[in-house]
């Protein structure tokens, strides 16, 4: 399965990494062609914070924050991704050249995305959440995180099914940082092969997370070392997709990582 990295463009005045920065649509356009540059083959854009406590913004504000820029990047020659869980937004985003929907409610909150996305042909991301974002991290439980995560996918992939969309075009990410816990986050990236055996693409979205600085101790641009760990560790037990800000260096080390583990590098001097 082909590995893919996914560029994070937020449009977003409150995003936990870089809420503000992109704001501008400017801006966020310039930051998806230098991600291109880097060697992003998909590009997420997002005008609406999904990070914990965020607080929900209407379909008109996000669409004038994704829709310009969604058609500045149409000739980046990246696949466009449009993360929103409204149809009315996703719909403008495929009209101007977005192929992936990004639902971070795995259709829960607007099940006629699916249909959306089987009319249009495009490819559909379920993600796993634990409540909503204002309320996700308030004492997450479960029976067995992976297990239960691993349901959770299973039900929403045969509904998106049923609903129309071709498996073949469906993705699933297990919503690292989404109402789990430190302990909860690990376990997934631990025990991912179990996830992977659904069948589908699985998309890993650690990026400068706050359970990597839990751990090491790091302030939210300081993560990159976290980030790289963790999307290492997830190709080695089958992850397809990258969700990150960093383009470059998580490039670099998925390259060297997929070619120690598949034992394709070979030197081509003695020196």
């Amino acid at each position: 399965m082909a590995v893919r990295v996914m560029g994070i463009v937020n449009v977003t005045p409150d995003s936990f990494s870089d809420g503000g920065a992109f704001l501008e649509p400017r801006a966020a356009i310039a930051h998806g062609y230098e991600l291109v540059a880097e060697g992003a083959d998909i590009l997420d854009v997002g005008g609406e914070s999904t990070r914990p406590g965020a607080a929900p913004v209407t379909e008109q504000v996000e669409m004038r924050r994704v829709l310009p820029v969604i058609e500045g990047l149409a000739d980046t020659g990246a696949q466009l991704s449009i993360d929103t869980f409204k149809r009315s937004v996703a719909q403008a985003a495929i009209e101007r050249g977005a192929t992936i929907v990004n639902d971070v409610t795995a259709l829960r909150n607007e099940p006629d995305i699916a249909g959306l996305v089987a009319d249009r042909g495009c490819e559909l991301c379920l993600m796993h959440m634990l409540g909503e974002p204002g309320t996700m991290q308030d004492a997450p439980r479960y029976d067995d995180v992976v297990s239960d995560v691993k349901a959770f996918l299973e039900e929403r992939l045969a509904f998106a099914v049923g609903a129309g969309v071709p498996e073949d075009k469906v993705l699933l990410d297990p919503g690292i940082g989404f109402g789990k816990t430190v302990d909860h986050n690990l376990e997934l990236l631990s025990r991912l092969d179990e996830l992977v055996a659904i069948g589908r693409p699985l998309v890993i979205g650690t990026s400068r997370k706050s359970f990597l600085g839990r751990i090491a101790g790091r302030d939210v641009n300081q993560r990159l070392g976290g980030t790289i760990a963790t999307n290492v560790l997830a190709l080695e037990r089958g992850a397809a997709i990258f969700r990150v800000h960093d383009v470059a260096p998580v490039v670099d080390a998925l390259a060297v990582a997929t070619a120690t583990l598949a034992g394709r590098w070979r030197p081509t001097t003695t020196t």
